[in-house]
């Protein structure tokens, strides 16, 4: 029996992936735009009900409904999604939107505005999971530069975490990037969330946008990638990373077991997804990657959808999800050898850190495909690259009266930095203990706070 998940879009992002990702799954499940089954594969159905509630179509073919709320500020992006071609999928009474929108504040989002409708929302969700026979937990997609997928979506984790303590709750998070910066004041929206997601998520996949334009310039060859674009390759990786919960497969895994083997301490969740192939369309004709290159390219940072470099950091543990006909042995060798070859960028003091998980379902239009999610201390990087930033704009008290206009406290922007500091003093503890190191050591050697 699948166990369930619950997805929710929150803001001008989250929606806009989410749309993405929702159409990718249709065309994996043989579902037409209506929710229809057209497919032609029993695997297509077998755990359909990951994502999907069957509901009785008038006794005619069954109709599939997403099991999702799209929730926004703003009406524009949920008004499109209404109007397009599948904007009849999902349920009328799942689209949530305010009226004045969080205007790319973060205090907006968490304060006022966005906590006017955590009501209605929370009810919404609770009609959904009433209606789960066994409800794994829920998939948040955000961004954490905006006042919506930010303030808002930060408020409903710990909302989540109130009402279903005992439930999974793993975010798709958009991290903002210097070189494709969309408002000034980025860097505090995002440090606030991150101050959030280290206490209300069980695992929060990382992605940024900087990571996403290389990825389409160099790779794809798309020299002037629309966010249209960029949410296709971030619905790809959420659709890898989910696999292994949607078809029956080799070794087939939850949420919960993938929180199992991906994270050693809690606090650090937070997982750099890879994918491979990504390729320019006009050479798919002549791509045909073998097992060991899949595996090579998942640890290429040209595949990771994170702006870092995995080589300044090391390996806790790695979930390697194949599709297509792979098989277990060559899967298993290819890995193995990847971590003989570079054993210094894998701690060793974890023994089998990298799981693989197979699936013989390939993604539409292709014959094979790999999605790796790794922790790895190289995301230190990424909290380092926004903390410079928040600093230098807080020491100066740049922008603050429009948070504490909206009754913030300057004390939580002084809390959120300190965390974001911890959080970087654990990676590079962690990056620096060895085997022969006694707990106490480790504890000695931890980075003094700058």
């Amino acid at each position: 029996m699948p166990r369930e998940i619950l997805n929710v879009q929150v803001g001008q992002a989250g929606n806009q992936v989410g749309e993405s990702f929702w159409r990718m799954l249709l065309a994996e499940h043989g579902l037409d735009d209506d929710g229809m089954y057209q497919g032609n594969d029993p695997l297509q159905l077998a755990r359909v009900g990951v994502y999907f509630t069957e509901v009785e179509n008038n006794g005619k073919a069954s109709k599939y409904v997403p099991r999702s709320v799209q929730i926004d500020l703003e009406d524009g992006v949920i008004n499109q999604i209404r109007a397009g071609t599948i904007g009849r999928l999902f349920r009328p009474d799942t689209y949530i939107t305010g009226n004045n929108g969080a205007g790319n504040n973060w205090a907006k989002g968490f304060y006022t505005e966005g906590a006017e409708l955590t009501d209605p929302i929370l009810e919404t969700l609770r009609r959904q999971a009433e209606s789960c026979d066994a409800l794994q937990g829920f998939q948040l997609l955000h961004s954490l530069g905006g006042g919506t997928g930010a303030g808002l979506g930060s408020l409903l984790l710990s909302k989540f975490r109130e009402e279903f303590p005992d439930r999974m709750i793993a975010t798709f998070s958009i991290m903002p990037s210097p070189k494709v910066s969309e408002t000034v004041v980025e860097p505090y929206n995002s440090l606030l969330s991150v101050h959030q997601l280290v206490e209300n998520t069980d695992l929060t996949m990382l992605i940024d946008n900087e990571a996403l334009y290389d990825i389409s310039v160099r790779t794809l060859k798309n020299t002037a990638p629309a966010f249209n674009d960029l949410n296709i390759l971030v619905s790809q990786v959420m659709c890898g990373v989910s696999t292994s919960l949607r078809f029956p497969g080799q070794l087939n895994g939850d949420l919960r077991k993938l929180a199992l083997n991906l994270i050693p301490f809690p606090r650090l969740h937070f997982l750099m997804p890879s994918y491979a192939p990504f390729f320019d369309p006009k050479a798919k004709a002549f791509t045909r990657m073998s097992v060991p290159e899949l595996t090579h390219s998942l640890f290429d940072r040209r595949n990771m959808l994170v702006a870092c470099d995995p080589r300044f950091g090391r390996y806790l543990t790695a979930a390697l999800i194949f599709r297509g006909k792979v098989s277990s042995t060559e899967a298993e060798h290819a890995v193995s050898d990847i971590q003989k070859k570079n054993s210094s960028q894998f701690v060793e003091w974890v023994p089998d850190n990298v799981s693989l998980t197979l699936v013989s379902v390939p993604p539409v239009g292709q014959t094979q495909s790999a999605t790796c999610l790794a922790n790895s201390t190289a995301a230190q990087e990424l909290f380092k690259r926004n903390l410079s930033q928040f600093t230098a704009m807080y020491k100066r008290r740049a922008y603050l009266h429009w948070y504490t206009g909206e009754g913030m406290d300057t004390m939580e922007f002084s809390e959120a930095e300190s965390n974001t500091q911890d959080l970087i003093s654990e990676y590079q503890q962690y990056q620096e203990a060895t085997l022969e190191d006694d707990e106490d050591e480790v504890a000695e050697e931890a980075p003094e706070e700058e």
